[in-house]
């Protein structure tokens, strides 16, 4: 009787949780009902003002939505914007930093009750800025998007028939007006959504020349009731993203991480769909996108003009703590949601934890903190290698080397372990490269031992359990802090084995893991 008057607990809690998310959401965007009787109210105002009327069948709502719900996630702490959030805290890096909000349009609707008459102009426009991480998540209603006037390729086809195809056809070329919002005729003034001020106050241009984000919000026009005709009508919440090192796992997480944290931060009451605003091939790190969000299309798919009723503008993923944390002191040591819960504290997070449970969730994995946290009598230890694969057109196929004897290093661990423990050893062999990602994700949250040379496939201790340890061996020519970091970001036990060049002293490898082992009681 106590355990199910627990789990009745829990799901009353629940079901009020949800509650208050939907209700808040709806009434930040009261757009999404309030257009019914204006629809029918323009219908008995003009003649021809919408001329696309019958072109409009997706104005509706869906009643049966097609989104992902949220997982439940034992690390989840509230998203709620807090003014008092400090600068440059763990909160304001890895959370919701995000405290100014800046509205650059406020739909019409507003004035349509005051007024009693129908004068369109549904369009919204709103953004809100991080000091801290110098990027804002902006988001709008209303939106169109016009495929035809973004140069970059299709974007979506199979690597091998566009080998050799450059970067700059991939990255996305607004013409003015490529995306567009609805607003009334006597709204329009010239004819654009923001000025050059305001991109440089709060789209920074930051580390790259080609900031897309910004030169996507650049393009935005705005165009009367009369001249917004669409194709199509995309009624969910979609995330806008555009990726840069698409194919390189360690920058994909920064994108991944970007596009969470913006649908957290705009309260989305479900996992949004996704376009991707570039013209990249497939890739393999595409099975992780469609299992973290709704669904997936690109941009250049679309046969004509795409009205989005929400678009959430993800910032890049440079613009992130995981990059940023590689060249600013950012002191944050990870600590469980449930401590922070009970004792903030500026210095500590809990949300790579949170977005690594996310991932896991997604691919339906387990993530309950009791589970992950039982002692056991046998341990995974996973050696996430580096393999020669085709990542992308310019790729030619040869990884480079980071540790020289790598297969030397594998074998002798193999043997040692063969020798016998204390406990039952499975040694895995981590060949990430030709593995699906849901598989490596599996490998990663099995593990109790992660190890392998510094490396992208490395940033899957994203989602490692709390008690996993991490024994990175890095060589003198690439010693930089990403996996420290994360490792720090999490809470996560971390040794490193520093190298003079490339090759690895196999005993001193199966040292350092004979000591790990024992610390596991092995």
């Amino acid at each position: 009787m106590h355990v199910n008057s627990r789990r009745l607990k829990v799901l009353l809690f629940l079901f009020f949780l949800n509650s208050v998310s939907l209700y808040l959401y709806f009434s930040a965007h009261p757009d999404y009902f309030r257009h019914y009787s204006k629809e029918e109210s323009a219908r008995s105002h003009t003649g021809n003002r919408h001329t696309l009327t019958e072109n409009r069948q997706h104005f509706q709502f869906p009643l049966a939505s097609t989104a992902k719900p949220w997982p439940i996630l034992p690390s989840y702490l509230p998203w709620s914007i807090n003014p008092n959030v400090s600068l440059r805290s763990c909160e304001s890096y890895f959370g919701n930093g995000f405290t100014r909000r800046i509205d650059v349009l406020e739909s019409a609707t507003l004035d349509i009750r005051r007024k009693s008459v129908d004068v369109g102009g549904r369009g919204w426009f709103r953004c809100y800025y991080s000091e801290t991480l110098r990027s804002s998540i902006c988001e709008g209603g209303w939106i169109r998007m016009h495929p035809e006037k973004i140069r970059m390729s299709i974007g979506g086809e199979n690597l091998e028939v566009v080998i050799g195809r450059g970067e700059e056809e991939e990255l996305p070329d607004f013409e003015a007006g490529a995306f567009d919002i609805e607003v009334t005729e006597r709204s329009i003034g010239d004819g654009k959504l923001v000025d050059a001020e305001f991109l440089d106050n709060y789209l920074h241009h930051g580390v790259i020349s080609r900031h897309t984000v910004r030169a996507l919000v650049d393009s935005i026009r705005l165009v009367g009731t009369r001249d917004f005709e669409c194709a199509e009508w995309i009624e969910e919440p979609t995330l806008l993203v555009t990726r840069f090192e698409y194919a390189n796992l360690f920058h994909t997480v920064t994108d991944w991480y970007s596009a969470y944290v913006s649908s957290r931060v705009t309260d989305l009451p479900s996992r949004p769909h996704l376009v991707f605003v570039d013209g990249h091939c497939a890739a393999p790190l595409e099975e992780t996108w469609k299992a973290l969000f709704s669904s997936l299309k690109y941009a250049k798919n679309f046969t004509g003009p795409v009205c989005f009723r929400h678009a959430i503008l993800s910032p890049l993923g440079y613009e992130t703590a995981l990059f940023k944390g590689l060249t600013e002191d950012l002191d944050c040591h990870g600590a469980s949601a449930r401590d922070l819960w009970q004792k903030p504290d500026l210095t500590k997070t809990a949300r790579i934890s949170e977005f690594g449970e996310m991932i896991r969730a997604s691919f339906g994995f387990p993530v309950d903190r009791h589970r992950s946290m039982k002692p056991t009598s046998t341990h995974n230890v996973l050696f996430v290698r580096r393999e020669d694969y085709l990542a992308h057109p310019r790729h030619g196929g040869k990884v480079e080397s980071r540790l020289s004897n790598e297969q030397e290093v594998f074998d002798s661990v193999k043997n040692w372990l063969a020798n016998g423990q204390k406990c039952k050893i499975n040694l895995v062999n981590g060949l990430f490269a030709h593995m699906p990602m849901k598989d490596q994700v599996r490998a990663i949250q099995d593990a109790s031992v992660i190890i392998g040379a510094h490396g992208a496939g490395l940033t899957h201790i994203v989602s490692a359990t709390p008690r996993t340890i991490v024994l990175e061996i890095i060589s003198s020519e690439f010693r930089r802090p990403h996996f420290s970091l994360i490792s720090e970001w999490k809470g996560l036990e971390y040794h490193a084995i520093n190298l003079v060049g490339s090759y690895a002293n196999p005993s001193e490898v199966i040292e350092n893991l004979g000591n790990i082992l024992h610390s596991l009681r092995c």
